[in-house]
Protein backbone atom coordinates (compact mmCIF):
# COMPACT_ATOMS: atom_id res chain seq x y z
CA UNK A 1 0.00 0.00 0.00
CA UNK A 2 1.17 3.32 -0.80
CA UNK A 3 2.44 5.78 2.25
CA UNK A 4 0.03 8.98 1.58
CA UNK A 5 3.04 10.84 2.90
CA UNK A 6 5.49 9.77 0.34
CA UNK A 7 3.07 9.34 -2.74
CA UNK A 8 3.48 11.74 -5.71
CA UNK A 9 1.54 14.95 -5.97
CA UNK A 10 -1.38 14.91 -7.86
CA UNK A 11 -2.45 17.36 -10.78
CA UNK A 12 -6.45 18.26 -9.89
CA UNK A 13 -7.97 18.61 -13.87
CA UNK A 14 -11.67 18.95 -13.97
CA UNK A 15 -13.45 18.81 -17.59
CA UNK A 16 -16.13 20.71 -17.92
CA UNK A 17 -18.50 20.18 -21.19
CA UNK A 18 -22.29 19.77 -21.51
CA UNK A 19 -25.33 21.11 -23.28
CA UNK A 20 -24.59 24.71 -25.21
CA UNK A 21 -26.90 27.12 -22.93
CA UNK A 22 -26.43 24.68 -19.20
CA UNK A 23 -24.17 26.93 -17.77
CA UNK A 24 -20.74 26.06 -19.14
CA UNK A 25 -18.78 29.21 -19.44
CA UNK A 26 -20.82 30.42 -15.94
CA UNK A 27 -18.73 27.30 -14.13
CA UNK A 28 -15.85 28.24 -15.65
CA UNK A 29 -15.25 31.60 -14.27
CA UNK A 30 -17.04 30.66 -10.95
CA UNK A 31 -14.02 28.40 -10.76
CA UNK A 32 -11.58 30.52 -12.48
CA UNK A 33 -12.52 33.00 -9.11
CA UNK A 34 -11.85 29.71 -6.93
CA UNK A 35 -8.30 29.72 -7.89
CA UNK A 36 -8.56 27.05 -11.10
CA UNK A 37 -6.77 27.74 -14.19
CA UNK A 38 -9.25 27.73 -16.29
CA UNK A 39 -9.04 27.33 -20.37
CA UNK A 40 -12.13 27.14 -22.85
CA UNK A 41 -12.31 25.52 -25.88
CA UNK A 42 -9.50 23.68 -25.57
CA UNK A 43 -8.83 20.74 -28.30
CA UNK A 44 -8.96 17.36 -26.03
CA UNK A 45 -6.36 15.76 -28.00
CA UNK A 46 -3.77 18.13 -26.80
CA UNK A 47 -4.11 17.96 -23.30
CA UNK A 48 -1.11 15.56 -22.76
CA UNK A 49 0.88 17.55 -24.28
CA UNK A 50 -0.31 20.54 -22.44
CA UNK A 51 -0.23 18.52 -18.73
CA UNK A 52 3.44 17.35 -19.68
CA UNK A 53 4.48 20.51 -20.98
CA UNK A 54 8.53 21.02 -19.67
CA UNK A 55 7.75 24.25 -18.75
CA UNK A 56 5.11 23.64 -16.52
CA UNK A 57 6.22 24.01 -12.92
CA UNK A 58 6.10 20.43 -10.53
CA UNK A 59 2.39 19.30 -9.84
CA UNK A 60 2.39 20.18 -6.37
CA UNK A 61 2.90 24.09 -7.23
CA UNK A 62 0.46 23.74 -9.91
CA UNK A 63 -3.03 25.56 -9.13
CA UNK A 64 -6.00 22.82 -9.66
CA UNK A 65 -6.94 22.84 -13.69
CA UNK A 66 -10.34 23.33 -15.36
CA UNK A 67 -10.69 22.66 -19.40
CA UNK A 68 -13.76 23.76 -21.11
CA UNK A 69 -14.80 21.89 -24.07
CA UNK A 70 -18.36 21.09 -26.05
CA UNK A 71 -19.36 20.08 -29.61
CA UNK A 72 -18.23 22.78 -31.35
CA UNK A 73 -14.86 22.35 -30.42
CA UNK A 74 -12.15 20.87 -33.28
CA UNK A 75 -12.10 17.57 -34.26
CA UNK A 76 -14.47 16.78 -31.12
CA UNK A 77 -16.01 13.24 -31.13
CA UNK A 78 -17.37 11.88 -27.78
CA UNK A 79 -16.03 8.46 -27.98
CA UNK A 80 -12.29 9.78 -28.81
CA UNK A 81 -12.34 12.26 -26.14
CA UNK A 82 -13.66 9.24 -23.61
CA UNK A 83 -10.76 6.78 -24.91
CA UNK A 84 -8.61 9.66 -24.30
CA UNK A 85 -9.52 10.90 -20.55
CA UNK A 86 -9.90 6.64 -19.66
CA UNK A 87 -5.92 6.50 -20.42
CA UNK A 88 -5.22 9.90 -18.77
CA UNK A 89 -7.44 8.65 -15.51
CA UNK A 90 -4.88 6.02 -15.02
CA UNK A 91 -1.79 8.17 -14.63
CA UNK A 92 -1.01 8.38 -10.89
CA UNK A 93 0.10 12.12 -10.97
CA UNK A 94 -3.29 12.89 -12.12
CA UNK A 95 -6.94 13.28 -10.38
CA UNK A 96 -9.21 14.15 -13.17
CA UNK A 97 -12.60 14.71 -12.76
CA UNK A 98 -15.20 15.66 -15.76
CA UNK A 99 -18.28 17.18 -15.37
CA UNK A 100 -21.12 17.52 -17.16
CA UNK A 101 -23.49 20.48 -17.62
CA UNK A 102 -27.65 19.39 -18.60
CA UNK A 103 -30.74 20.79 -18.93
CA UNK A 104 -34.02 20.23 -19.98
CA UNK A 105 -34.93 21.06 -23.92
CA UNK A 106 -37.92 23.61 -23.56
CA UNK A 107 -35.71 25.63 -21.08
CA UNK A 108 -32.21 25.42 -23.29
CA UNK A 109 -34.84 27.07 -26.21
CA UNK A 110 -35.83 29.57 -23.68
CA UNK A 111 -32.60 30.61 -22.67
CA UNK A 112 -31.74 30.93 -26.73
CA UNK A 113 -34.99 33.03 -27.46
CA UNK A 114 -34.36 34.91 -24.71
CA UNK A 115 -30.90 35.82 -25.95
CA UNK A 116 -31.84 35.73 -29.41
CA UNK A 117 -28.68 33.58 -30.25
CA UNK A 118 -28.63 30.95 -32.95
CA UNK A 119 -28.02 26.88 -31.70
CA UNK A 120 -24.51 26.52 -33.70
CA UNK A 121 -25.73 23.16 -34.72
CA UNK A 122 -29.21 24.19 -36.11
CA UNK A 123 -28.03 25.52 -38.87
CA UNK A 124 -31.54 26.68 -41.46
CA UNK A 125 -33.52 24.69 -38.81
CA UNK A 126 -35.49 25.40 -35.42
CA UNK A 127 -33.59 25.60 -32.47
CA UNK A 128 -35.22 22.27 -30.87
CA UNK A 129 -33.35 20.52 -33.73
CA UNK A 130 -29.90 21.91 -32.59
CA UNK A 131 -30.70 20.53 -29.58
CA UNK A 132 -31.81 17.70 -30.28
CA UNK A 133 -28.75 16.84 -32.72
CA UNK A 134 -26.15 18.44 -30.03
CA UNK A 135 -27.75 15.63 -27.17
CA UNK A 136 -27.33 12.80 -29.22
CA UNK A 137 -23.57 14.02 -30.40
CA UNK A 138 -22.63 14.10 -26.57
CA UNK A 139 -24.78 11.08 -24.71
CA UNK A 140 -21.94 8.77 -25.05
CA UNK A 141 -20.05 11.69 -22.67
CA UNK A 142 -23.36 12.41 -20.10
CA UNK A 143 -23.51 8.61 -19.58
CA UNK A 144 -19.54 8.27 -18.87
CA UNK A 145 -19.03 11.70 -16.91
CA UNK A 146 -18.32 11.64 -13.01
CA UNK A 147 -20.94 14.48 -12.19
CA UNK A 148 -23.50 15.42 -13.89
CA UNK A 149 -25.35 18.65 -12.92
CA UNK A 150 -28.77 19.41 -14.47
CA UNK A 151 -29.35 23.12 -14.77
CA UNK A 152 -33.28 23.36 -16.03
CA UNK A 153 -34.16 24.97 -12.51
CA UNK A 154 -31.36 27.14 -11.90
CA UNK A 155 -30.80 30.57 -12.29
CA UNK A 156 -26.76 32.23 -12.90
CA UNK A 157 -26.48 32.90 -9.18
CA UNK A 158 -27.77 29.36 -7.86
CA UNK A 159 -25.35 27.68 -10.15
CA UNK A 160 -22.27 29.53 -8.95
CA UNK A 161 -23.62 28.84 -5.68
CA UNK A 162 -23.87 24.95 -6.35
CA UNK A 163 -20.73 25.14 -8.17
CA UNK A 164 -18.45 26.85 -5.19
CA UNK A 165 -19.98 24.28 -2.71
CA UNK A 166 -18.58 21.60 -4.99
CA UNK A 167 -15.74 22.59 -5.87
CA UNK A 168 -13.94 25.35 -2.91
CA UNK A 169 -10.75 24.38 -3.00
CA UNK A 170 -9.90 24.42 0.52
CA UNK A 171 -13.04 24.40 2.67
CA UNK A 172 -13.32 27.36 5.08
CA UNK A 173 -13.19 27.16 8.88
CA UNK A 174 -16.91 25.30 10.37
CA UNK A 175 -19.99 25.40 8.31
CA UNK A 176 -21.65 28.32 6.82
CA UNK A 177 -25.40 27.93 7.21
CA UNK A 178 -28.03 29.97 5.15
CA UNK A 179 -31.46 30.11 6.38
CA UNK A 180 -33.83 31.39 3.81
CA UNK A 181 -37.64 31.72 3.45
CA UNK A 182 -39.68 31.68 0.20
CA UNK A 183 -43.15 31.41 -1.53
CA UNK A 184 -44.00 28.02 -2.82
CA UNK A 185 -46.28 30.03 -5.27
CA UNK A 186 -43.26 31.40 -6.67
CA UNK A 187 -40.84 28.58 -6.56
CA UNK A 188 -38.25 26.34 -4.56
CA UNK A 189 -35.41 27.19 -4.14
CA UNK A 190 -33.27 25.00 -6.66
CA UNK A 191 -30.40 24.68 -3.58
CA UNK A 192 -31.62 23.79 -0.56
CA UNK A 193 -30.88 21.07 2.14
CA UNK A 194 -33.78 20.84 4.13
CA UNK A 195 -36.79 22.58 3.33
CA UNK A 196 -40.03 22.83 5.55
CA UNK A 197 -43.30 23.80 4.93
CA UNK A 198 -45.02 26.27 7.10
CA UNK A 199 -48.03 26.02 5.30
CA UNK A 200 -49.83 24.08 7.95
CA UNK A 201 -49.95 27.12 10.40
CA UNK A 202 -52.71 29.70 10.07
CA UNK A 203 -52.05 32.30 7.33
CA UNK A 204 -51.59 36.02 8.59
CA UNK A 205 -52.54 36.89 5.35
CA UNK A 206 -56.54 36.72 6.10
CA UNK A 207 -56.45 39.03 9.02
CA UNK A 208 -57.14 42.42 7.12
CA UNK A 209 -54.36 44.32 9.81
CA UNK A 210 -51.52 41.89 9.37
CA UNK A 211 -51.62 41.33 5.30
CA UNK A 212 -49.78 44.00 4.72
CA UNK A 213 -46.44 42.97 7.53
CA UNK A 214 -44.21 40.79 7.55
CA UNK A 215 -43.01 37.52 9.53
CA UNK A 216 -40.81 40.36 10.83
CA UNK A 217 -43.18 42.22 12.52
CA UNK A 218 -44.38 41.81 16.10
CA UNK A 219 -47.95 41.41 15.46
CA UNK A 220 -47.67 38.87 12.70
CA UNK A 221 -45.14 36.18 15.04
CA UNK A 222 -47.83 36.60 17.78
CA UNK A 223 -50.62 35.70 15.36
CA UNK A 224 -48.76 32.53 14.24
CA UNK A 225 -47.39 31.62 17.86
CA UNK A 226 -50.79 31.22 18.65
CA UNK A 227 -51.40 28.51 16.10
CA UNK A 228 -51.73 25.38 18.39
CA UNK A 229 -49.49 23.44 16.27
CA UNK A 230 -47.04 26.23 16.54
CA UNK A 231 -44.95 25.37 19.61
CA UNK A 232 -44.24 21.76 18.79
CA UNK A 233 -43.37 21.97 14.72
CA UNK A 234 -41.24 24.77 15.39
CA UNK A 235 -39.47 22.68 18.38
CA UNK A 236 -39.03 19.48 16.56
CA UNK A 237 -38.15 21.13 13.23
CA UNK A 238 -35.42 23.43 15.34
CA UNK A 239 -34.19 20.29 17.13
CA UNK A 240 -33.56 18.41 14.12
CA UNK A 241 -31.65 21.26 12.92
CA UNK A 242 -29.58 21.38 15.56
CA UNK A 243 -29.21 17.54 15.57
CA UNK A 244 -27.93 17.88 11.75
CA UNK A 245 -25.70 21.21 11.51
CA UNK A 246 -22.77 19.31 13.38
CA UNK A 247 -23.09 16.15 11.51
CA UNK A 248 -23.01 18.09 8.29
CA UNK A 249 -19.97 19.65 9.24
CA UNK A 250 -18.41 16.17 10.39
CA UNK A 251 -18.84 15.27 7.06
CA UNK A 252 -16.71 18.35 5.82
CA UNK A 253 -20.21 19.78 4.45
CA UNK A 254 -18.99 23.60 4.06
CA UNK A 255 -22.46 24.98 3.22
CA UNK A 256 -25.78 23.55 4.92
CA UNK A 257 -28.73 25.69 3.32
CA UNK A 258 -32.05 25.86 5.03
CA UNK A 259 -35.29 27.12 3.44
CA UNK A 260 -38.75 27.63 5.00
CA UNK A 261 -41.61 28.02 2.79
CA UNK A 262 -45.19 29.28 3.09
CA UNK A 263 -47.63 30.50 0.09
CA UNK A 264 -46.55 34.22 -0.02
CA UNK A 265 -43.73 34.27 1.13
CA UNK A 266 -43.89 36.98 3.59
CA UNK A 267 -45.93 35.96 6.60
CA UNK A 268 -44.94 32.34 8.17
CA UNK A 269 -42.00 31.61 6.62
CA UNK A 270 -40.30 34.59 7.13
CA UNK A 271 -41.31 34.29 11.06
CA UNK A 272 -40.16 30.69 10.96
CA UNK A 273 -36.36 31.53 9.58
CA UNK A 274 -35.80 34.48 12.02
CA UNK A 275 -37.32 32.23 14.67
CA UNK A 276 -34.39 29.20 13.72
CA UNK A 277 -31.81 31.70 13.19
CA UNK A 278 -32.45 33.32 16.86
CA UNK A 279 -32.09 29.54 18.03
CA UNK A 280 -28.62 28.59 15.75
CA UNK A 281 -27.19 31.67 17.34
CA UNK A 282 -27.56 30.60 20.67
CA UNK A 283 -26.18 27.07 19.92
CA UNK A 284 -23.36 29.29 18.90
CA UNK A 285 -23.77 29.66 15.12
CA UNK A 286 -23.83 32.27 12.72
CA UNK A 287 -26.42 31.96 10.28
CA UNK A 288 -27.02 34.05 7.16
CA UNK A 289 -30.84 34.64 6.88
CA UNK A 290 -32.52 35.86 3.32
CA UNK A 291 -35.86 36.37 2.37
CA UNK A 292 -36.56 35.67 -0.92
CA UNK A 293 -39.76 36.77 -1.02
CA UNK A 294 -40.30 39.67 1.22
CA UNK A 295 -40.47 42.54 -0.90
CA UNK A 296 -42.91 40.51 -2.87
CA UNK A 297 -46.48 41.90 -3.75
CA UNK A 298 -49.17 39.79 -1.33
CA UNK A 299 -51.88 38.80 -3.30
CA UNK A 300 -55.03 37.28 -3.01
CA UNK A 301 -54.38 34.65 -6.39
CA UNK A 302 -50.90 34.26 -4.85
CA UNK A 303 -52.92 33.08 -1.39
CA UNK A 304 -56.03 31.18 -2.98
CA UNK A 305 -59.01 31.70 -1.14
CA UNK A 306 -59.39 31.82 2.83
Amino acid sequence: MTDPATAPARQRVLLVTGLLGAGKTTALKVLEDLGWETIDNFPIRLLDRMIDSPDAPPAELRPPLAIGFDARTRGFDASKVIDRVKKLVERPDLELTTLFLDCAGAELERRYNETRRRHPLAQDLPVPAGIAAERELLEPLRRWADLVMSTTQFSTNDLQQALRERFLSSAPQGTTITVTSFGFSRGMPPVADLVFDMRFLDNPHWDETLRPLTGQDAAVGAHIQKDPAWAEAFARIRDLVLLLVPRYAAQGKAYVNIAFGCTGGRHRSVFSAEQLAEALREAGFSPTVIHRNLGSRAADLVEGRH
